[in-house]
Order: C-alpha cells, then structure tokens, then sequence
C-alpha cells in the first residue's frame, strides 16, 4: 500500500486506514472522543462486550509528531476513563496519511493509575503545563515502546504486525473475555459490583484485621474450574468457598477461615462465565506484583503499600553500591521492615542474606509466591508495634513471642552483625494532625500513628515529628538498631521542616550518598515536591547541616546537583518583610499585600489587593504606603519571578544581604514586575485604584483616572518621607531609584503593557479607573465552579486581547529572569 495524499480529510482518512488495514473488523465502535477503535464484535446476543483491540488518535495531513499525537490521547483517556467502564485495548495507537504507530496499552498502565494528575486539561492543546509534563514522563516508554511504520516504504512489515498482533480468526467465536495484564484491574471493577457483595463476609470488619476484597478477586482470576492455583495465595477460592489466614497449629494441623456465598454462588458463576481464567502463565507474576493497584488508597497509606518504581529502586542499589562498596551484597544482610509486596528488594542477588517484613498478610503471601526471597525471611510484622526479641515475664515465660527469624534476631543482638545490616525501607508517609497526605485524600489520619508502641515511647523525645510514621520508623531503627545503615526513601522533613528539630536533635546519623527525584514518580503521591533517597550511618555521630544531592527527572535522567540546607537559625524573609509594616497605618495606604508563608510551596499565597482582612490570612497583612513600597515591591518581585517547582519546592526565602539597597535597576525592575503581574489583584471594583502606571495621555483614556499616584510616583514626583524606624533605605537612594532610568526589560514591559491599557480604553463602556486585573476580567470573563466559587477564564475569545496579553506575558518573563540572578546574590535564596 502506499502514502494517502495529503490533503486527504481525517474522516476519509480514517475509513480508508480501516478498509485497507482492519478490514473484517469492527471500525465503527464510538468510545468518547477517542478518534478510532478497532474491536472483535460482542457475541450475537449482546451478552458480552466487544473486545477492544486498538484506540487510536488520527491526524489530517503528514507531518505529525507521533508523539504528540499518543500524548494527546492518552490526555483524552485520562480526562474521559473509557477505561473505567469498557475493556481496555491490547494497542494505542495513532496515525496520519503517512505513517501509523503502536504501543502497548499495558506501557501506560502505570500513568492512568495517577489520581493526583491533572486529567481536566483540553487534550488537543499541546502547550499545557500537564501536556508537557506527561510527554516529558513517556518519552522514554515511547522511545522504547512504540512500533512506527511508514504505509508506502513498511507496508510488508506493517501487515505482519497486523496479521500477528490482530488475528481476528483466532478470536472469533470465542465466547469469554481474556484476562491479561491489560484489563485485570477494569474487571476488578466489574467485580466489585457483581461479586463482592454475596461474599459473606463483614467487609469493614475485615478490613480492620487487614483482609481486602482484592486478594479474594487474585484467587477468583488465578484459578481453573473455580480452585485457585497458586497455593501461596492469602485466600484461595476451593469450589464454593474461599479459605484465607491458613496457619499451622500445635498440633501440626492447618487452621484456616472460610468464608462462603450468600446466594449460592450464582452471582459469582455469572460473572465468570464471561472471562477465560486462568490469564496466560506469563502474566501471572505481573497480576500478583501489582496487587498494589488494587488496594484502597487508605490502606496503601497506613500500610505503606506504596509501589517504589523500578528505576528508583535499581538507581538505589547503585547509590547503596557506590556507598559500601561493589560487592556489598556478599557482607551486608538486608531488612527491609515495610515491604509491602517487596518491589524495594528487586535486583538483590544474595536472597540468603535479605528479610522482608510487611503488616499484612496478604502482602506477605503476595511475596512468597514469587519466590524471589526465602519462604523463612518473609515474614508478617509490625515494625511499630512488635517487639524484636520474646518479652518475659518476672519468672522468665514468654509472654509475647518474636515474630522475627532466629537468624535475624541473632544479627539484630550481635553489635559486630548490625554494623553489617542494611535497613532498605519506602516506609509509609501518613501522618496524624494535618490534611497532608501521601495520597493528597485531604483526610485526617488521627489514630493512624497515635496507638503505635513506637509513638508511646517516642514522642516525649521527638515531639511533633512523632505524627509522621516515617519518622517513628527511623527513630526506632536509630535507637533500637545502633550501628546499622538506614537506606530510605523519605520527603525532605528530616533534613529541613520546622517541627523535626527536636528528631534531629535525637537522630544525629552521618548522612552519605543521596539523591532526589519528583514526587509525583511515585504511584498515588500528591504534590510537586521532592523525596529523596538517603543512606544514613548510625554508628557515626553527625549533626546535619547540608549535603548537596544529585537530581533527577521524572523519566530518569539526571538532572544535576542541588544543595539542601538546613534552616533553623536563618531569618525568614517575611520576617524582614513586616519590620517595614506599620499595622495600624490608614492615612495614605494604597493597598495591602499577603506575604504567605516562606517557602515556594505557599507561592500562591503571596498577592496583592485594596484590602487583606487578618481573619482571612490568619496573619497582619503588608499595608503599602509611599514610604515602604520598594521593600513591598521587593518582596513581591523576589517571592514571584521564580517559577515554583517540584525541585525548589521546599527552599526557604531569607533575609538578604545589603547589596540590594544600592542596586537601583534591581529595585526598578521589580517594581515593574510588581504592576503587571497576575497576583496583583488592585481593583477598582473595592477602592481606589493607586496602581495604575500611565497617564491619560498615554493611553487615550476617556475619563480623568482618579488617583494618579503610580504615574507620578515612576516619574519621581513622589518622595517618601523621611525613612522609618528600621528602614534600610536611604531617601537619596529611594529618589535615584523613582527616577532613574529603566533597564531594557523593564522598558519592554511598559511598552507591551502600555499597548494593552491603550486596547482597553479604546472599548466603548471602558472604566478609566481600571487596574491590570480589571482589564483581563474585562475580556476574559468569569465561570462558575461546581463548588459555586467564581473564577476568571483563562483566556479570551478577543484574538486581539490575546495577542496584547500574550506579548506582555512573554516580556514579564524576560524581566523575572532578569531578576532572579539577584535573588541568589543578595541572599534572599541560598544557591
């Protein structure tokens, strides 16, 4: 077959791609607005679905980025979940009039799983934030994934493809659906409607005692003739019952529960009928790996069954490599006391010398059946509740019994052993007394650290870091382990947040090797900040107070090197800040400004509006006046013209050096940068607006402005009075800086701001009072949230607006970057 011309119509294009490639297949199956579907026909009577096989993105003309193209509909998978109620394919794919491309659906499996993603973004505009984020995230997967042939020069090579990979005599007549590694958890769905509740179990019940739906759906699908075939299963399904919490007893006979169906299995011979069990023999380890994906999130957070991806955990054993030496693994054992279903300990070669432990049972069992760690190192454990060694009475009976191997509590007693110990943990990071979440659920966890043997103990010592459960793993480790080597995964806490300095004050361990890489790298994590990989010495002494760490991408790349600080004698930036504020000043005040807190987490906290009441900020706002503008300025241009991101997320601003005061351009440009920024909320709609930066005459304003404070002030008609109390500036230096003359950036945004103001006024209901916000509300409009709260759009239907205000953002950029080298000059961040 050859080319398609070029000018062909995506529609036409599309029918043709399907007479000449998919022909005696389903072409005609709408799903969303996913372009084209190629599918096997449900059975005749409509019993069952029809089978997926390809969903693809079509592009009109030749000169596609096929990768754009994937993106763009993996986008529309995200936002839509066609996924959620149909079977998923066996191929993505996509094409144009020249070439098509496939990828396993199974290669983004991974990325649809992602609840913290933002999906609600127009998959069609490939200039996102999340556009590019999700191409930057696959690029490799697709690199390594995708099979592209062009029609005319591959069409050999394309049909084998076809014929071997979309063989529909194979597939027709077949009467059940195929379980693989695809479409596992899409039926797990199914089933948690059709089977789960004539299992006659007290399903709150039993997730207290750590028994979920999802190992009794791992029996049902890895089972022949309704009995389960991998015995290590924690529940089996054995004809008509399901047996779980198999246990050997005194006696050396096996205990068990069972738990039976309350309509004589009806419901659950039915929903079988449509699937072909047992999945193929090589998708078995895959199913069981990913039990992960099946657990509800407030399990997965309490219990730590978090799965580490595969390139962090080989990228850590090279780290832990490079730290003990290459051989490691032939001295070192290896604990690793919340492994979930032990992904953390993939890799590791010498199975004699590792132990794994997990809270549940399930995961336990999930372990041994894939055989890559010995049946007697894998054990169930609560690391926070159970004791290492048996606990005895006055008279010397066992009491409570250890449930740790004798091996490991002989390294565990041996002081020369435990220097030899390697506790390897992605330790849960749920924590008691706030709404932050690894999970992002926004739900307390109280009651999830508090009941802990470790928190009893601990907490009178570390205090307020005793509500993260991470911090309870190491604090114990630390003190009840000496001398071994902590490889761990963990947010940035221990080394800066405020309220571990009591924990570092205990946990004095010699930090080595370390690196950071994106949270959201992390099935289910919340946030755009970094965790970090960490290798602590607790034999050796060491209080913290930097390291500089290497930094990677979200797809693996490294990055280069970033340096970590410790905070805690530093002033804060805000401080500085409010020593220029006069909290009860009325007379003369032309607006206020919330400083937020002081890291670039809490960037959007940081505005400026006619009036901050305190209630709303919990704190006393920035009142300006003409006397402290260029240190409000200031504040806001250095807290703003630095984009916040996962890497910069925690780093503090401080007070700065002196060196700003004499540095007139600087002070000039950021009062520039102050005017036309989008956190400047001035409004004319609540005050007086003191902020606008032209003259009628400039603009062709149709009214008289009623204040013309900023324009006289750029004009250096205004002088501040004589400085205040604290004040670091100069009245000499203030004049300098009103009148000098602008940098080149600064110029540009005047300009291409002066352009705007000038469109606006020309409009025939324009207010001459309006501030920068006015305007872009003017044309931009607002929507009403679901939530009822009113918000801006984001852009406009005025072509000619959009051009004005799109050549402003681009000259506001210019001008942050010509700032932020002087941020890290004068101090207000550390290098």
């Amino acid at each position: 077959m050859g080319s398609y011309y070029g000018n062909i119509l995506e529609e036409e294009l599309k029918n043709k791609v399907a007479q000449d490639l998919f022909e005696g297949f389903d072409t005609t199956q709408i799903i969303g607005r996913v372009d084209f579907c190629v599918s096997v026909p449900g059975d005749p009577l409509g019993l069952n679905e029809p089978e997926s096989l390809l969903w693809a993105e079509a592009k009109q003309g030749t000169k596609h980025d096929i990768y754009e193209s994937f993106i763009q509909l993996i986008l529309t998978l995200g936002k839509e979940r066609p996924q959620d109620t149909l079977l998923p394919p066996s191929f993505l794919g996509a094409f144009d009039a020249e070439k098509i491309a496939f990828l396993p659906y199974s290669a983004i499996l991974d990325v649809l799983h992602q609840n913290d993603f933002n999906w609600n973004v127009a998959p069609s505009d490939h200039k996102t934030k999340e556009f590019l984020q999700l191409y930057s995230l696959l690029k490799d997967s697709l690199n390594n994934g995708l099979e592209i042939y062009q029609y005319e020069r591959d069409s050999k090579e394309l049909m084998h493809f076809i014929r071997h990979n979309f063989n529909l005599q194979k597939r027709k007549g077949e009467s059940h659906i195929r379980i693989n590694k695809n479409n596992f958890t899409h039926i797990y769905f199914k089933w948690l409607q059709a089977v789960k509740p004539t299992i006659n179990i007290n399903w709150d019940v039993a997730k207290k005692a750590g028994i979920i739906d999802a190992d009794f759906y791992l029996a049902d699908i890895l089972s022949k003739e309704n009995n389960t075939l991998r015995e290590k299963l924690f529940v089996l399904l054995q004809d008509d019952h399901y047996l779980l919490d198999r246990q050997v007893n005194d006696l050396g006979l096996t205990d068990f529960m069972r738990a039976e169906f309350t309509d004589k299995q009806v419901a659950h011979t039915q929903f079988w009928n449509k699937y072909a069990r047992p999945p193929r023999r090589e998708y078995w380890d895959e199913i069981v790996n990913r039990r992960d994906l099946l657990v509800p999130p407030d399990v997965r957070e309490r219990k730590g069954s978090f799965f580490t991806p595969a390139r962090w955990v080989e990228l850590s054993q090279q780290y832990i490599a490079a730290e003990l030496g290459e051989d490691w693994q032939e001295h070192y054992f290896v604990w690793d006391c919340c492994a979930g279903t032990g992904n953390l300990l993939a890799g590791l070669q010498k199975k004699h010398n590792v132990y794994a432990s997990t809270l549940d049972k399930a995961d336990v069992q999930v372990m041994k059946q894939l055989n890559f760690l010995l049946d007697k190192h894998t054990f169930q454990f609560d690391f926070l509740n159970d004791p290492f060694f048996d606990v005895t009475d006055e008279k010397g009976n066992v009491v409570i019994k250890s449930k740790l191997p004798a091996s490991l509590q002989d390294i565990l007693r041996d002081p020369e052993k435990r220097k030899k110990l390697v506790i390897y943990i992605n330790p849960p990071y749920a924590e008691v007394g706030t709404t932050k979440q690894r999970t992002g659920s926004g739900k307390n966890k109280t009651g999830a650290t508090i009941t802990h043997y470790t928190y009893l103990k601990y907490k009178p010592l570390i205090k307020q870091a005793a509500t993260e459960l991470f911090a309870q793993f190491f604090i114990r480790i630390y003190d009840e382990i000496p001398s071994s080597v902590l490889a761990e995964f963990s947010t940035l806490k221990i080394l800066q947040a405020q309220n571990f300095l009591d924990f570092r004050q205990i946990f004095r361990a010699k930090l080595g090797r370390n690196f950071l890489v994106p949270a959201k790298s992390f099935d289910n994590v919340n946030g755009n900040f970094p965790i970090g990989f960490f290798i602590w010495h607790t034999d050796h002494k060491e209080s913290f107070e930097k390291t500089t760490t290497d930094v990677y991408t979200l797809d693996g790349k490294y990055y280069g090197k970033k340096t970590i600080y410790l905070y805690e004698n530093a002033k804060p930036l805000t401080r500085w800040l409010m020593s220029f504020n006069n909290e009860f000043v009325l007379e003369g005040r032309i607006g206020d400004m919330n400083g937020g807190r002081n890291d670039f987490q809490n960037q959007n906290l940081v505005y400026i509006a006619n009036h901050i009441s305190t209630e709303r900020t919990q704190h006393a706002a920035f009142h300006f006046t003409k006397d402290n503008l260029f240190v409000g300025i200031i504040f806001f241009a250095v807290r703003l013209c630095i984009e916040a991101t996962w890497l910069n997320d925690r780093d503090q601003f401080l007070f700065p050096n002196d060196g700003w005061q004499s540095d007139v351009e600087f002070q000039k440009n950021c009062l520039v940068f102050t005017l036309f920024h989008g956190q400047n909320r001035i409004s004319s709609q609540h005050g007086t607006n003191h902020w606008i930066p032209f003259t009628e005459e400039e603009v062709n304003a149709q009214e008289r402005f009623e204040s013309h404070f900023m324009s006289d002030y750029l004009a250096g008609k205004i002088q501040p009075e004589a400085p205040q109390q604290g004040n670091l500036f100069e009245k000499a230096k203030e004049e300098e800086a009103a009148t000098a003359m602008l940098s080149d950036e600064a110029q540009a945004v005047m300009d291409a701001g002066r352009e705007l103001w000038r469109y606006y006024h020309a409009q025939p209901n324009a207010n001459p009072n309006a501030s920068f916000y006015d305007i872009r509300l003017y044309f931009q409009g607002t929507k009403t949230l679901p939530s009822g709260k009113v918000m801006m759009n984001t852009d406009s239907t005025d072509a000619t607006y959009t051009t004005l205000i799109t050549n402003l953002r681009q000259r506001l950029k210019e001008l942050a970057k010509a700032i932020e080298p002087k941020v890290y000059e004068y101090g207000f961040l550390k290098q």
